[in-house]
């Protein structure tokens, strides 16, 4: 079996234990009684495990890869991700693509400037696109890999090495060539199952924006005509209408991102967020060394079993969980004021649009590409439930403020609703209406507060 065909559908690769791990009766768990017989050939033994043991097979395990020579060592492959591997492995899934048509391609740039001009009269955010294009699959995963590796990084480098920093000092300082190596062949796995998502994702998504966050390059608004025009085929809607309100929705993210410039950044800090939450449990590590068999490494399969023990899987931890409840939120926010917008600025110009929007619904809430991309990035599963209730707030917001008051709430991340907030937004609709702005004036103190204390007596000489 190959690497590709035995990866788990689970965060890069990593799965639960297989079941086996505590059983006795395992055959590589059987005790030689000669030590240093070839089913013992580090000369363990019998005898109760510590951690010197530990450090010891890390550094025979090391001792044997150095010896075999590591072909995957070095180059641009080598680092928490394999985008080498991943690019090909997208590549290969989505096989020859046709250039899209010049007139396609005309369409599309004709539906991204009509529906900013329907924009303007439903929001005060400038239009955010610079333009507009027809994007292939193979287009699409050319042009979203750089923002896939700032996502990835975080993730793939805190499971790389969390549980190699949770050993103790003298176990790590023994592994050696080994920790070297299994940074690789995780960067293999995390290539390998990037590779895979992005070559499914390449064919489903229908924009550039369609999993709710800016992939493509910054006022670049893209268009997927293979993907639009499956979806067509399932609907009774004109497909000028389709395309018509595709082209608004892609519009519509483009001016949340290019004119409320933290918000990307947001999106970003809550996934590093939840990579720096990630611990390790020493005791599956503990447990794995007592009874491996290091022989068993001259399998070339054996390294990816590795990979796939639940050993390495790291745990979740409240800091996680918070993490990717921000994330999921501001997901949501972003969603619900991209139809709330949508819906105001087609109207009755398309008459489709609720049916439309409703599809989109359904399409996430079975699982569609932003869901899967999600759990298997940082194993977040969005929500139907909160983006619905996002759309809700939005829609009754507008209608208590009206569209300025409305979108002056995304001037900072502290005025924007909570998650609470989505659950109970009529507290949330009274704050903004009585014109309560607690929120970013706490953000100013606490920013005042940091400034002075770094100007405090520590920031400088003391005269005596």
């Amino acid at each position: 079996m190959s690497t590709v065909d035995a990866m788990p559908d689970q965060p890069f690769g990593f799965s639960a234990s297989d079941g086996k791990g505590d059983d006795p009766n395992r055959d590589d768990r059987k005790k030689d009684p000669n030590p240093g017989s070839p089913q013992d050939p580090f000369g363990f033994g019998g005898g109760d495990f510590d951690m010197n043991n530990l450090g010891q097979i890390f550094s025979k395990l090391g001792e044997m890869f150095s010896g075999a020579g590591n072909p995957m060592a070095g180059g641009a492959g080598a680092g928490p991700v394999n985008y080498d591997l991943a690019r090909q492995l997208a590549s290969s899934s989505i096989g020859f693509v046709k250039p899209v048509p010049e007139q396609t391609s005309a369409a599309v740039a004709d539906a991204v400037r009509l529906a900013d001009t329907w924009l303007d009269g439903v929001t005060p955010l400038p239009a955010g696109t610079t333009s507009s294009v027809a994007w292939t699959p193979s287009d699409w995963v050319d042009n979203t890999l750089a923002t896939w590796k700032r996502l990835c990084d975080p993730v793939a480098e805190q499971m790389s090495s969390v549980w190699a920093q949770a050993l103790p000092e003298e176990a790590r300082a023994m592994a050696g060539p080994l920790l070297a190596m299994m940074t690789q062949m995780g960067g293999m796995a995390f290539g390998s199952q990037l590779g895979q998502a992005l070559g499914t994702l390449s064919r489903e998504v229908l924009t550039s924006t369609d999993i709710g966050l800016p992939l493509g390059p910054k006022g670049v608004a893209a268009l997927m005509p293979e993907a639009i025009e499956s979806l067509a085929e399932g609907l009774e809607q004109p497909r000028s209408e389709i395309m018509m309100f595709l082209a608004a929705r892609e519009a519509a993210h483009h001016r949340l991102f290019s004119h409320v410039p933290w918000l990307s950044t947001q999106l970003l800090n809550a996934v590093e967020a939840f990579a720096r939450g990630m611990k390790v449990d020493m005791s599956g590590i503990e447990d794995f060394a007592q009874g491996f068999n290091p022989a068993s490494l001259t399998d070339p399969t054996a390294m990816e079993q590795l990979l796939n023990q639940g050993i390495f899987e790291p745990k979740s931890t409240p800091e996680q969980i918070a993490a990717l409840e921000r994330l999921e939120t501001l997901l949501a926010l972003i969603e619900g004021w991209v139809q709330t917008v949508v819906t105001d600025a087609l109207g009755d110009r398309i008459p489709g649009t609720v049916a439309l929007s409703e599809t989109l619904r359904r399409r996430r809430a079975t699982g569609g590409p932003a869901e899967q991309t999600f759990a298997t990035l940082v194993g977040l599963e969005l929500r139907p439930r909160k983006l619905r209730e996002a759309a809700v707030l939005w829609e009754r917001l507008t209608q208590a403020v009206g569209a300025d008051a409305r979108d002056a709430v995304w001037q900072h991340p502290d005025l924007l609703p909570g998650a609470d907030d989505l659950d109970e937004p009529a507290g949330f609709i009274d704050r903004i209406v009585g014109g309560d702005t607690s929120g970013i004036d706490q953000a100013i103190a606490d920013l005042e507060k940091d400034f002075n204390e770094d100007k405090g007596p520590d920031a400088g000489p003391v005269d005596n």
